[in-house]
């Protein structure tokens, strides 16, 4: 299912929490929704969801606003929100059950079973949900957006609390139902948006600043790198090397390592390779400074 905004701007007083932005999310596709805290990443995830309105432009869900049909619109959208809110005096199968009566759920019995295996609460089902870790209630939460099986999900911070091996497994699932549903995905766990998302949204003072898959961003951002070459032989010009295209440095040690520093938008490696050929050298290895989104994010919020 496509999400799609456009001009949407929400102003809280004489503040702008978004302002102007426009995107679309198309379905299979999982877009890490990123920012510093206070850009607007989870004013825009309620405005999406419909819980709060814009003050100016639209969001339509496979073109249809949410005035269309309201019902319609809400029934397509599975949500997690930052805060986590569940009533923690009712246990967790209890919880589901009322859940899944408020969305009206057929097979409500057998769709809360599926949901508790897949979340990993089989142990837990029969427990207070305020007896339980952050991270248990952080399955419940999700278990909750996804009970419904909605079209799109909305998750803000779904693996906040969660050890190494509950964020594995939720990734894991995260990943199985990425088919047949559009998933947007906020964190601030830079790891997690480079092993789930395809595509990166960077929002900051209300304002998209990049928009990319993350390995364009990565280029088109990322600026110099540096590519490290291990060799044996005997190089004694390094002229070749620099005027491979993008190069902008090449330096070289006593231990038969080089340094070359180039432009992330080229890939280098064949020309080095042909070159210290040419040289007489043998490569042992290569390998290079990998730019994440972390440092992407960095540099661009920083600057902002």
């Amino acid at each position: 299912m496509k999400v799609s905004l456009k001009g949407v701007t929400k102003v809280y007083g004489s503040q702008k929490a978004v302002d102007n932005i426009s995107f679309t999310v198309g379905e299979g596709e999982i877009l890490g929704f990123l920012g510093p805290n206070g850009a607007g990443k989870s004013t825009t995830m309620k405005m999406i969801t419909g819980f709060l309105s814009p003050n100016e432009g639209e969001i339509t869900l496979n073109d249809r606003k949410m005035a269309d049909d309201a019902d319609w619109y809400k029934s397509q959208i599975g949500y997690l929100s930052e805060a986590n809110p569940l009533y923690k005096d009712l246990y967790v199968k209890e919880y589901l059950e009322f859940v899944g009566n408020v969305h009206k759920i057929t097979n409500k019995q057998s769709r809360i079973k599926e949901l508790i295996e897949q979340t990993g609460l089989i142990k837990e089902q029969n427990k207070k949900i305020g007896t339980l870790s952050k991270g248990y209630k952080q399955r419940v939460g999700l278990a909750q957006a996804l009970l419904h099986d909605p079209k799109v999900l909305i998750l803000d911070e779904p693996t906040s609390g969660l050890d190494l091996n509950q964020i594995v497994e939720i990734r894991s699932l995260i990943k199985s139902i990425q088919k047949d549903k559009t998933i947007i995905f906020s964190t601030h766990i830079m790891q997690e948006v480079e092993a789930l998302c395809s595509r990166v949204i960077i929002i900051d003072s209300g304002k998209i600043i990049a928009d990319d898959p993350i390995d364009k961003l990565i280029n088109r951002i990322g600026g110099n790198t540096v590519l490290f070459v291990e060799y044996k032989g005997i190089l004694s010009d390094l002229s070749s090397l620099e005027a491979i295209t993008s190069v902008s440095k090449v330096t070289k040690n006593d231990k038969n390592l080089i340094e070359i520093s180039y432009n992330a938008q080229y890939d280098v490696r064949e020309d080095v390779f042909d070159q210290m050929v040419k040289a007489n050298c043998k490569i042992i290895g290569m390998y290079y400074q990998k730019l994440d989104v972390e440092s992407i994010f960095q540099k661009l919020t920083k600057s902002n």
